[in-house]
């Protein structure tokens, strides 16, 4: 396999894990997630199981999740999205970083930012 096909591959994968998961599909982490999976995130546990009960008492389970872009780059895959609720209109910024092997997520980063008064960003967040 190419460089570019595993980028390709890798980007397909978390795409449609994203949507899946953004749709309330929190179980979809299972198949997507390897057993020892590694969280870099503060707070956040490392291992699937143990991540994915985390994840679906967090406050990503009921935000809703708008997709702005996703790149690869052979076993990276950086999604941002746009990720709010009733409660919180502007919503955080987030980009999550995944690293895949052989078709499953084995490590993840993120970078998490309030979205703050749009007279403070006047080219926009996203």
């Amino acid at each position: 396999m190419t460089d570019m096909t595993a980028a390709h591959n890798n980007k397909d994968l978390v795409l449609r894990g994203f949507a899946e998961f953004a749709a309330g599909n929190i179980e979809v982490l299972r198949t997507l997630l390897r057993e020892d999976f590694i969280e870099h995130s503060p707070d956040n546990p490392s291992g699937r199981d143990a991540f994915v009960e985390f994840i679906a008492t967090a406050s990503v389970a009921r935000a809703e999740l708008d997709l702005k872009r996703i790149v690869a780059d052979d076993e990276y895959v950086v999604v941002h999205y746009h990720m709010h609720t009733p409660e919180d209109e502007r919503g955080t910024a987030v980009v999550d970083i995944w690293r895949l092997v052989d078709g499953q997520i084995v490590e993840h980063w993120d970078v998490v930012q309030c979205v703050p008064d749009p007279s403070r960003i006047p080219n926009g967040m996203f």
